[in-house]
């Protein structure tokens, strides 16, 4: 099932993270497509906020790869991961990958083709793309499972 949300400006980003929260259902494997400054940090933050984690709390885990947040209003683990310094898919093992895949936790995958072989079966891949007009449209392709 595909699914479009339209973000026109940054003061749409809230509105935006409101809406994709109610589509996540039970999935837990977000992976995150699009060109460098098409906004998946940025959305993530909005996303991670709308999900309960405190505003100064998030940032990009460029430099450590894997940031792990909390949610305020859930108390759920919700992992942050960045994964464009990846060399290769035993870099993504040797980190721990599908122990996190595997926790049950919200998992936010920026730069995903690069372990995009290891994803699970049930990862919902979330496309961001910069229009003419310089607002973004995020398209999740939601697989279709028995549990959603």
């Amino acid at each position: 099932m595909k699914k479009e949300i339209k973000i026109g400006s940054l003061a749409d980003l809230p509105a935006a993270a409101t809406e994709f929260v109610r589509l996540m259902g039970d999935n837990t494997i977000f992976a995150f497509y699009g060109e460098m400054g098409a906004g998946k940090t940025t959305f993530i933050n909005a996303l991670s906020h709308a999900l309960g984690v405190e505003e100064d709390v998030t940032n990009s885990p460029s430099f450590s790869i894997i940031n792990e947040y909390r949610s305020d209003t859930t108390a759920e683990l919700i992992y942050h991961f960045d994964l464009y310094r990846l060399e290769n898919i035993e870099e993504a093992f040797d980190i721990g990958v599908e122990d996190y895949f595997d926790s049950g936790a919200v998992c936010l995958l920026e730069w995903s083709e690069r372990i995009e072989d290891i994803l699970p079966d049930d990862t919902v891949r979330v496309y961001l793309a910069i229009n003419d007009d310089l607002s973004r449209t995020i398209t999740l392709e939601i697989p279709d499972n028995e549990d959603n």
